[in-house]
This record gives structure tokens, sequence and C-alpha cells, in this order.
């Protein structure tokens, strides 16, 4: 069965297949393997006809499209797209993945995603740099990554979000106030907020509203000029 160009006008004609691969995918990844299988063809709002391990992110049989697949279903292409970071309502850390099938007429008809939970893994990451006794600032470790190449400036904001997340080493929602000056601060200095709708990305996954991210960036701003005065004094 190849994705694009297929006979299958409707997930329901290989429903059966697909549970198939779902069940197996989450017995063998377990509870924090979310895996959720979208029918396009019955309406954004009730896109999801099956689900595995929906607590991942609260979702269930019935629910509606993402943000994504909502574009997606409007005409936007479809392209698959693996290890990208997400995040859930509650504000774990996730790594996805999506693939997205095509009738004849190379129309996306569903989809199939995997939400794996790393949000345990990512507090091990930052425990185990702290036995090791490697650098506070991962920007001085020898194996911390120099340069990323990418053609997608989506691709980049996500590296550059993915390894600030690392660092703080918790999910940005549960930052307290001055790690969020903080965090907010690495991402201005790598130049993030230059990309377009970055901010918006920002302070929605570390929960704060509009205007409460403009004033602590601008508190991380006045502190790093503060701090560069200082080192100049």
């Amino acid at each position: 069965m190849n994705g694009k160009g297929t006979d299958m006008e409707s997930i329901s004609e290989n429903l059966e297949l697909f549970q198939q691969i779902m069940t197996m995918v989450a017995e063998h990844f377990g509870k924090n393997c979310e895996i959720a299988l979208h029918d396009f063809s019955t309406g954004d709002n009730h896109t999801i006809v099956d689900i595995r391990n929906g607590n991942v992110t609260g979702r269930e049989i019935g629910g509606c499209a993402t943000n994504v697949g909502l574009e997606i279903m409007n005409g936007k292409p479809a392209e698959d797209t693996f290890n990208y970071i997400t995040y859930s309502p509650n504000g774990h850390v996730l790594r996805s993945s999506s693939i997205y099938f095509h009738n004849a007429q190379g129309k996306p008809v569903g989809s199939l995603c995997i939400n794996l939970d790393i949000t345990d893994s990512i507090y091990c990451e930052k425990w185990m740099r702290e036995y090791n006794n490697l650098p506070e600032n991962d920007s001085n470790a020898a194996n911390a990554p120099k340069e990323f190449f990418t053609s997608n400036v989506n691709e980049l904001l996500d590296f550059l979000i993915e390894h600030c997340i690392q660092k703080f080493g918790k999910p940005p929602k549960l930052l307290s106030k001055e790690e969020k000056i903080q965090f907010i601060a690495e991402l201005d200095s790598k130049g993030v907020f230059s990309i377009t709708k970055s901010s918006d990305r920002v302070y929605s996954l570390l929960g704060i509203s509009r205007y409460t991210f403009y004033t602590y960036l601008d508190a991380a701003r006045k502190s790093a000029s503060e701090n560069g005065a200082d080192s100049q004094g």
C-alpha cells in the first residue's frame, strides 16, 4: 500500500490493516506512544477514526483534526514529516511523525500519526548531564551542534526550540517565570524571533499570553544589554 496515488478513496477501505499496524506500534512502544488514524472524508470535526493511547494528548475516537490536518484538508500539500517536536495540552514534549494517504487523483484522504511523549527522557537527559558533570551551558560542550543545515526555516525553528528545551530539561510550560525569561533570552540570542510567527509559537508552548511574552522578551533584552555594558566596563 503506497501512500500516494492509490485507489483508496477513504481510510475505511483499509481500516482493518491500519488497525493491525496501530496495534503493533502501540504494543511495541508502550503507553507513552499515541497512534492516531485520521479519515479526512468524515469532516474536519470528526477525523479521528481510531486512536491508541489517546491519554498522551487527551483525544479519543471522533475527535477533530489538528491545525495542520485542517490546513491539508483545505488544500495545503500533504507531505510526510518525521521526528518533529509538538506539545500536548498539559505541556508535555512529544516527538511526532505523520504520513498521509492519497487517492488516485493525488488528493489526501487521511493520515497516520505517532506522538511519543519524551518528557521523562528529557528530564533523564538533564540528570545525566549533571551527573556526568558536563558544562551547564551546553554550547561550550565539545559535542554540541554548531550548525544545522536545512532548506526549510520551520525545520530550523524546530531544531532551535528543541535544543533549548533539552538545555532546560523540562517542558516549557513547567518552567518558572525566571526560567521562561531565560528560555526566551536563549532563543533571542540565536536570532529565533526574526523568523515569521516564531513568537506566536514560543508564547504558546510556554503557556503565556502574547503580552506576557513581549514583557519577558523586553526583560531578557534589557538584562543582556546590562550584562554587556558591565563586561565592557
